[in-house]
């Protein structure tokens, strides 16, 4: 007997095989449980996720002995055909192959035909997206209204070139990408039936390789078989598949963290050197980043299969970054991801990726040489206070209340001015004009009064003319006086000479900004 494959041997034969796709594997059993089995399925997803095993696994489902039933004897002959391909009543058809209208008229004639010894006529069509736009509208009246022996199902990776028309008329089923941890505990499974000793730390390797495609991931498992024999560890993993040690994305983040650009190019240097992949390594050192970034919003955040000792190495190196920055950080690598993708020069995108991503780490930002000068100040916590003592409301019942200064005592007193020194001092001889005997009526004392005889309107004018009036015409003039008075000369003050434009880094608080956050000025 030939060689068989690990991702041959070890397919899915039953709904309870298939890994990762709990919310596909449900649905298909309750309506089979339930008779209410569909026309038309339709499987999108990424490669490796299942899409063919589950569709076969469905057909044995319905066309094995006594069907349609979900626990189905995977050993049955029927079954087996199935599995194998060959089968009369299932029909696999390859979509890159036979795209055209003429394929989709033979198909058309031959579902009039009743099945062979099953319950239904199964059409399998693989990477249907590949067929063509006539084609597809050639298939429309039939996948609408098949017969009732006739059952279809499409499988695609790239469901956006599938026309809405042929989407309408189908169930479909997004089968997802798996689990990292459920390929590497599968892979560990695998090791054990076939007699190798696989690492943990190897079976995660291989999983993170495989992208949540379980048949990548055997396939990698089968060649390290071959080159390693019984006995497989994490180097041997890096070394053939050109990934990058956990070890080695630890350390790269460290002198990102600590702002050594020459140590994190001396690490992609020697890891490009190596044949290491260097669009892999970003990959990773995006994904490491990742779970830092989720284990400092949520402590209790898995690792992501990395140890404990490189995990607590990651999470000292970024103990002093804070959540906004290791955000710019990813999104310097995503913008990188992006221009390495065309880049004849990866390796030379990714370092400059690196050095942009150190000037993010070290910049100072506005808000935080604000957050320092306050605190070592304490400028914002005096300016802001509110006041101890809120001022009450001053209202007609106040005004009532207070006081009201009689005519003669609303006089101003002369106070005698000390004298000044002698050379700052001069003599001037002021003369009044002569006092009125009837100073006018005050306004407030005139709101008050009405208030208190209740003619509201009379005192809200009077209050209004208290508003509008010019005060200095309502004082009463000072008595006419011939007397020398002695008055200071004041100094006139200093006008303060502009500083330059230059000249604004010598501000004290620019200077302390510069000596806190370690930086300089760059002019234009």
């Amino acid at each position: 007997m030939s060689y068989q494959v690990f991702a041959r041997k070890y397919r899915p034969a039953t709904f309870d095989d298939v890994l990762g796709q709990d919310h596909v594997v449900r649905t298909l059993k309750n309506a089979i449980a339930q008779n209410r089995l569909a026309h038309a399925y339709l499987f999108v997803g990424p490669r490796g996720t299942g899409k063919t095993s589950t569709a076969r696994i469905f057909a044995k489902a319905l066309n094995g002995p006594g069907g349609p039933k979900v626990d189905f004897d995977p050993n049955d002959p029927v079954c087996q055909q199935i599995a194998e391909g060959t089968s009369l009543d299932v029909v696999e058809i390859d979509g890159a192959s036979n795209n055209g209208v003429d394929e989709v008229r033979s198909l058309r004639e031959s579902v009039n035909y009743a099945p062979m010894s099953g319950q239904f006529k199964i059409y399998y069509i693989d990477e249907v997206h590949m067929l063509t736009n006539q084609a597809f509208n050639a298939l429309l009246k039939t996948l609408e209204e098949p017969p009732p022996h006739v059952k279809f199902i499409f499988a695609t990776t790239e469901v956006h070139k599938i026309l809405p028309t042929i989407l309408s008329r189908c169930q479909r089923f997004d089968l997802r990408p798996i689990p990292t941890e459920t390929i590497a505990q599968h892979l560990l499974h695998i090791a054990s039936l076939e007699g190798v000793t696989l690492d943990q730390a190897a079976a995660w390797a291989i999983a993170k390789g495989a992208d949540g495609g379980m048949r990548d991931a055997q396939s990698m498992l089968d060649q390290l078989v071959a080159f390693c024999g019984s006995q497989i560890t994490e180097p041997d993993v890096l070394n053939i598949f050109g990934f990058t040690s956990r070890e080695t994305i630890a350390s790269l983040c460290d002198a990102i963290f600590s702002k050594n650009t020459a140590a994190a190019l001396q690490i992609i240097q020697r890891e490009s050197s190596t044949g290491r992949d260097v669009s892999q390594l970003l990959n990773e050192l995006i994904g490491a980043l990742r779970a830092v970034i989720v284990a400092k919003v949520d402590l209790n955040a898995p690792n992501e299969g990395i140890p404990q000792v490189t995990w607590q190495q990651l999470l000292d190196a970024a103990k002093n970054c804070k959540p906004d920055r290791l955000l710019a950080v990813i999104d310097v690598f995503a913008e990188t991801e992006g221009r390495m993708k065309w880049a004849s020069n990866r390796k030379l995108h990714l370092e400059l990726g690196i050095i942009k991503a150190i000037q993010v780490v070290g910049d100072a930002r506005v808000s935080d040489i604000i957050n320092v000068l306050a605190a070592a100040s304490g400028f914002f916590s005096e300016t802001s206070a509110p006041p101890s003592t809120p001022t009450a409301p001053t209202t007609l019942e106040t005004l009532s209340s207070a006081p009201v200064a009689s005519p003669a005592s609303a006089e101003p007193a002369l106070q005698e001015i000390p004298p000044p020194p002698a050379e700052s001092t001069a003599t001037m001889a002021v003369e009044e004009p002569s006092v009125e005997s009837s100073p006018p009526t005050d306004p407030v004392a005139a709101a008050a009064k009405a208030a208190r005889d209740g003619d509201i309107m009379a005192a809200f004018d009077a209050m209004i003319d208290s508003a509008t009036d010019d005060p200095a015409r309502d004082l009463p003039p000072a008595p006419a006086t011939t007397a020398p008075v002695i008055a200071p000369l004041i100094p006139e003050p200093k006008k303060e000479i502009p500083r330059a434009a230059d000249d604004f880094h010598k501000d004290p608080l620019i200077q302390k900004a510069l000596e806190i956050f370690a930086a300089k000025i760059v002019t234009a």
